[in-house]
């Protein structure tokens, strides 16, 4: 499962070129919530408004080093951090794993790279089960394997919009999914225009899924913003 790209990640590093390069390679793997700060001060001040569940440190910032930073930042979160580091500075990492950081990944390295060694820290700290085929809503069974829904002895197919949308919506379980977000998932890029259609593939998913569907225990509508699955009392 894929519940890590919910995560918030800040990226720290004064090279605009290579904070851009970064969070593009974030974003197209799935990493949608990603900040980005030039300096130590920059990234005080987003995180003392953001819960950031992952930072990525560069060492030489023009206003302190990341070590400091690192030292700084668990004043307010205690996130893990993975070092980014010149290629041969053996004593930079060294120094970074015995402050406690996560990781580190030298520079120049491979957009596949970072991607790994980021989703390890992510499943290894936050113990998210990727395993996981299948999950219950109300007594009704859903399985990711065979894209349906068992209810008694009654299995019912999920069509591939309407699986698309209940997998994205389990990965962000109780928390909000924005209409965008939804829309760009099941629609990619040039999904403009498909708001309508969302909220048709909303409809037949309670009809599923739900006992009730005109009172819905577990597809909730967030009005202005998107929906959340409910997958426990809150």
């Amino acid at each position: 499962m894929q519940e890590v790209k919910n995560k918030k990640i800040l990226i720290v590093d004064d090279e605009p070129d290579l904070l851009l390069m970064l969070s593009d390679i974030l974003y197209n793997d799935g990493f949608y919530n990603v900040y980005t700060a030039k300096n130590c001060s920059e990234a005080i001040k987003i995180v003392q408004k953001q819960s950031i569940s992952l930072f990525l440190l560069d060492i030489n910032l023009p206003d302190g080093d990341g070590f400091s930073l690192f030292e700084d930042l668990h004043k307010f979160s205690k996130s893990p951090v993975i070092f980014l580091t010149a290629r041969g500075e053996a004593d930079d990492r060294i120094k970074g794993l015995g402050l406690g950081a996560d990781d580190y990944i030298a520079k120049p390295f491979l957009p596949k790279e970072l991607i790994l060694r980021i989703n390890a820290v992510m499943k290894r700290v936050y113990k998210i089960n990727v395993n996981q085929k299948t999950f219950e809503l109300s007594g009704k069974i859903i399985d990711f394997e065979t894209a349906s829904i068992k209810n008694g002895n009654k299995y019912i197919q999920f069509t591939a919009k309407e699986f698309i949308l209940l997998k994205k919506l389990w990965e962000n379980k109780n928390r909000i999914v924005t209409n965008d977000t939804l829309c760009m998932t099941a629609w990619g890029e040039d999904y403009y225009g498909y708001e309508n259609t969302l909220m048709v593939h909303i409809r037949r998913l309670r009809k599923k899924i739900e006992t009730e569907p005109s009172k819905p225990k577990h597809l909730i509508t967030v009005k202005g913003l998107g929906y959340k699955l409910v997958t426990e009392n809150e």
